[in-house]
């Protein structure tokens, strides 16, 4: 058996490099994210999947992004929670919004927050009657750094596996940071691309050599030339009739018409997709708990939820978005790199890793740490603004800012 706390104290990373495989088979067409053109690029220029040159066994080859470092910590989040939903015990921060009359909206939590624990939708709650920043928990989050991460380890400790920011507190943004300990990234390998030089700057442009059609045909036959008003609340087919502020727009514009077939350069084929995740050993020992038995328990507790995050991202599966579903292609081993870059092999199971963790967390206990899932309620300015921006959008304004 593998000894974790061994290798925490004394070597340097845990990886995996894991082949995937688009669920219809070898070869079949992807979808990668999309993201917008870079800035100063031409009016009007269409969304673009990234490209990269990265060296893959000695060769250079085209890459492409599937699921960013940032969409993978989410998506890790995520198993975590529904495996915390499921008996995991794994404390997290919640915001109960059951009887704020926001239907189907019901909680959020520190694991699908955007900024994690230190999110502004936890700033915006209250803990009992006080607003959370300001209570006992609150003020300890908010003093929290690598020299003492005691309070994210017993309220929110995937924010010291994923990386945190105190952003929200005194002195503009001056609040503690945390550095992820745990980079996974999925990447497609050897990706056909159309190479052009870009015209003003001569440097190579790649393309997607895929393509994606698009069209619709309206079953109600609805011509071009019909002329439509819309206006921000509502449409008509007179000025007067759409209300104040109309404009004369296309029938497409109100989703009726015929939409033209489109062709465009999206959708990738690839040699293999590659999951990489690593965590930092060396990045675990720079968080500092208050004691040698408390550091080296507080660091194999944080090693065990990275690990357990990535089996049971394996478990649920690799749906990433439409067109982008992906399955292991065989199972890859789990390395420990040591200082000296040397790798040995680990044999962890998915049912070895829950039973560590829970032997884990009641040691935990043992040595002090008070673990404990808050639950808080928004505060009425914060219902009022999510009101507010309901029945904006319901009148199709308010976005216009964005």
């Amino acid at each position: 058996m593998i000894d974790l706390s061994n290798a925490i104290a004394n070597d340097a990373a845990i990886r995996r490099i894991q082949r995937l495989q688009p669920a219809g088979g070898v070869g079949d067409k992807l979808f990668p994210p999309t993201y917008p053109a870079p800035t100063g690029s031409p009016q009007n220029e269409p969304p673009r999947h990234v490209f990269e040159r990265r060296l893959v066994d000695g060769e250079r080859v085209w890459t492409v992004l599937i699921d960013s470092v940032q969409s993978q910590a989410n998506r890790l989040e995520e198993s975590l929670l529904v495996a915390a939903r499921n008996g995991l015990r794994l404390p997290y921060v919640t915001v109960d919004f059951s009887r704020a009359g926001l239907d189907p909206l019901a909680e959020i939590t520190s694991l699908d927050a955007p900024h994690r624990v230190y999110d502004a939708i936890f700033r915006d709650s209250l803990l009992g009657t006080e607003s959370f920043m300001q209570s006992e928990q609150g003020r300890r989050l908010a003093s929290a750094s690598p020299a003492d991460a005691t309070a994210l380890l017993e309220l929110a400790p995937t924010a010291l596996v994923f990386g945190a920011w105190h952003s929200q507190g005194e002195g503009g943004g001056l609040g503690a940071k945390f550095a992820r300990v745990l980079v996974s990234e999925i990447m497609g390998i050897n990706v056909p691309v159309d190479e052009s030089p870009n015209p003003r700057t001569g440097e190579i442009v790649a393309q997607s050599a895929g393509r994606r059609t698009g069209s619709r045909i309206d079953p109600l036959g609805v011509l071009r030339k019909v002329e439509v008003y819309k206006s921000p609340t509502d449409w008509a087919t007179s000025k007067d009739a759409a209300g104040r502020g109309a404009k004369k727009v296309r029938p497409s514009e109100i989703n009726h018409g015929n939409i033209a077939p489109t062709v465009e350069p999206l959708g990738v084929t690839c040699a293999y997709a590659e999951h990489r995740a690593v965590i930092s050993l060396a990045g675990l020992r720079r968080l500092q708990f208050g004691s040698e038995d408390r550091n080296t328990m507080a660091r194999y507790l944080l090693l065990l939820i990275g690990l357990i995050a990535l089996s049971e991202q394996d478990k649920q599966g690799y749906a990433l978005r439409s067109r982008c579903d992906l399955v292991c292609d065989d199972s890859a081993p789990v390395e420990l790199v040591h200082s000296d870059g040397s790798t040995s092999t680990m044999d962890l199971a998915p049912d070895d890793l829950r039973q560590r963790y829970d032997s884990a967390f009641e040691r935990a206990v043992d040595v002090g740490f008070e673990f404990d899932s808050l639950r808080l309620t928004p505060q009425p300015k914060l219902v009022e603004i999510v009101q507010q921006s309901r029945k904006l959008a319901l009148e199709g304004a308010g976005g216009d800012d964005e």
